[in-house]
């Protein structure tokens, strides 16, 4: 996922010369064809992130259209200051492109995990917030980045995710897609990486005769409310998921379009997130998810449960 988008910056580069690229101590080589090619348009500014921020505000105000990488926990909450004042003040078109969303720096510890991410860029007014679930999504996304008005945020996975996006749907910034349709019962809705697994559950719950949907919002700020009204009139039980904090990210986005909804009757609603704590261990992505219940297994069991009537604490 993280080359592809990095890929598409070097080809909306070619077709377009506002389009720069702005690295924070990146590996060596990162995209070497666009330095070799675009020499005056590539930089990599060192272990500099907020630095990194006002100098892509000041491109932009120039007429330039920067793609920003570095690590996601350095580049939105050491550059948050920056962010709102900067860039969304002034509506400039910077986009943020955030290595390694929510636990995928496990190994690095809590310094590291960016769980809040989605969290913080949803509340930047102007902010567009985007995290695709696989490589050919993301390269979709990112090719409707260059003329999308405003600041974008773009949050990347630990790259080699399992391809599960159609390569023939449609895909446009703000519409969610359907991944799987299911019956009128229940209805997954995901985020990033985390479609892999609400499709992964879908297959265990079918098994015990519990068809589920999963509706992919590629696009977390802003949300598809009308794909979400849809499914909140048609399924009982909504469940979202995501590789984020249950405070601010995906399912407190719905919990919050659903109170302002006022729908009657309204669905219910099962938030699978990270715990409002930091992990007091080390260990692996998988490692970490799975300790959280957020594995396939464990994902079906809590929709069984909240199915026949049990809500576990």
């Amino acid at each position: 996922m993280r080359q592809s988008a990095l890929n598409a910056v070097f080809q909306l580069a070619q077709h377009d010369e506002r389009v720069l690229f702005i690295g924070s101590d990146l590996g060596v080589g990162t995209l070497q064809a666009f330095r070799d090619a675009f020499p005056n348009r590539f930089f990599m500014e060192g272990i500099a992130e907020q630095h990194l921020i006002g100098m892509a505000a000041g491109l932009a105000m120039e007429g330039f259209i920067p793609y920003v990488n570095t690590i996601a926990s350095f580049l939105t909450r050491r550059c948050l200051e920056q962010i709102a004042i900067d860039l969304c003040l002034h509506r400039l078109p910077v986009r943020l492109i955030g290595n390694g969303g929510g636990l995928v720096y496990a190994p690095l510890g809590p310094t590291h995990l960016a769980t809040d991410d989605l969290a913080l860029m949803r509340a930047q007014p102007d902010m567009t917030v985007l995290a695709p679930c696989d490589a050919v999504q993301m390269t979709a996304c990112m090719q409707q980045t260059l003329h999308h008005p405003g600041p974008i945020y773009i949050r990347l996975a630990k790259g080699g995710d399992r391809v599960v996006f159609p390569a023939d749907a449609r895909v446009t910034l703000g519409e969610a897609v359907t991944l799987r349709p299911g019956n009128d019962r229940v209805m997954f809705l995901t985020t990033g990486i985390m479609a892999q697994r609400a499709l992964e559950a879908a297959e265990r719950l079918a098994a015990t005769g519990i068809d589920c949907g999963v509706l992919h919002l590629h696009t977390v700020k802003p949300l598809d409310e009308a794909a979400i009204l849809a499914a909140a009139r048609r399924h009982p039980l909504l469940v979202t998921l995501e590789e984020h904090s249950r405070i601010g990210g995906l399912g407190a986005a719905v919990a919050e379009w659903l109170a302002d909804a006022d729908l009657h009757p309204a669905p219910r609603l099962l938030r699978l997130g990270l715990p409002d704590r930091f992990p007091h261990h080390y260990g692996s992505q998988e490692a970490h998810l799975s300790a959280l219940g957020l594995d396939p297994e464990a994902i079906a069991q809590r929709v069984v449960a909240w199915t026949n009537g049990r809500v576990p604490a």
